[in-house]
């Protein structure tokens, strides 16, 4: 076992767009775990958009980082030392460890990993991308077979699990996503029925006519992921009685807004829309369900996943900015 913990700790709070300068390298001693305590070794992180917000000083659902605290993720990993029943040494877990090279937890913030499937699905797909995508397509989403649905993002892997869950309740879906690899992917791995580049487009009237063509029924549910012209091009297509859960909006969390909020606002009230946003947090007893469905399902290639992995802890910063801009393909995770 290495004598030092190497981490990547927030050093001042970015405006716009983080930068790498915003976060700091460090190392130091391996935590020694205490009663009822942890050590893991991470194998691997999360990279995710909320963490963006959570370098904030702002309110939020959540408690901002402080300045010199260990980024925030979650992490896979094997466990070095336990004083915990039912986890013992050498078991592959899984908790908020960090960007960091190791963690230490008490052990009911621990789940012990199945290896029916890759310990890094627990990052994506059977993580809480994957299980955002089955809990809120369902609470809020609320498919019925023959409905269309569009999401944005969609080859991240909420969107790509979302699209194959609408796909096999009998929806019709429609991918958008930056760039012509990303679309191709969209259709021919995750089953979307068309997939629209939204970088070939230079404003949302544009991008919204062959959205028009894509969705000949109008759209019943719109996954929100990206805010930005995608919304925009979006909304006049929405079908009376529609619904939007907003899941993100990656668009605007480096800053800027929209000047279509009035449009935005009076489509909502003309269409009669459900828009409801929502923390997957709050749905966290759903969790062992979700497992039970998907876990299987995932083993035997039903839903399939991608996932972007960079070497390298110290490469973390510049990969979490680069995902901010569309840069990567799949889920994003650091191997440590």
């Amino acid at each position: 076992m290495s004598s030092q913990m190497r981490r990547i700790a927030l050093a001042r709070r970015p405006t716009g767009l983080p930068v790498p300068e915003d976060f700091a390298f460090e190392t130091g001693p391996v935590p020694k775990p205490e009663a009822d305590q942890v050590l893991v070794e991470v194998t691997h992180h999360s990279l995710d958009p909320y963490m963006r917000g959570r370098m904030d000083d702002a309110g939020s659902y959540a408690a901002s980082l402080a300045l010199g605290e260990t980024m925030i993720g979650q992490g896979v990993g094997r466990v070095l030392a336990s004083d915990v029943e039912g986890i013992a040494e050498g078991d592959m877990v899984t908790g908020m460890t960090g960007w960091a090279s190791h963690a230490v937890l008490p052990g009911n913030q621990l789940r012990v990993l199945d290896d029916s499937v890759p310990a890094t699905t627990a990052l994506g797909v059977l993580g809480m991308p994957g299980f955002t995508a089955w809990k809120a397509l369902e609470v809020y989403g609320r498919p019925k077979a023959g409905e269309t649905l569009v999401i944005a993002a969609a080859t991240g892997p909420v969107g790509a699990t979302v699209g194959q869950l609408a796909k096999a309740a009998g929806l019709r879906t429609v991918a958008i996503a930056g760039g012509a690899a990303k679309c191709t992917l969209a259709r021919d791995s995750f089953g979307f029925d068309a997939a629209i580049d939204h970088h070939a487009f230079d404003d949302a009237r544009s991008l919204r006519k062959a959205l028009a063509q894509a969705c000949p029924d109008g759209v019943d549910i719109y996954w929100e992921n990206v805010g930005g012209k995608v919304l925009e091009a979006v909304m006049p297509l929405m079908n009376v009685g529609g619904r939007v859960p907003v899941c993100g909006t990656i668009a605007w969390y480096g800053g800027g807004s929209s000047d279509k909020l009035p449009q935005i606002w009076r489509t909502i009230l003309t269409k009669r829309l459900s828009v409801n946003g929502f923390i997957i947090f709050d749905h966290w007893d759903g969790f062992p369900a979700f497992l039970t469905d998907m876990t299987p399902r995932v083993a035997k290639g039903e839903i399939a996943y991608l996932e972007d992995i960079t070497e390298g802890l110290e490469n973390a910063p510049e990969t979490f900015i680069a995902m901010l801009t569309g840069g990567n393909t799949g889920k994003t995770i650091i191997k440590v």
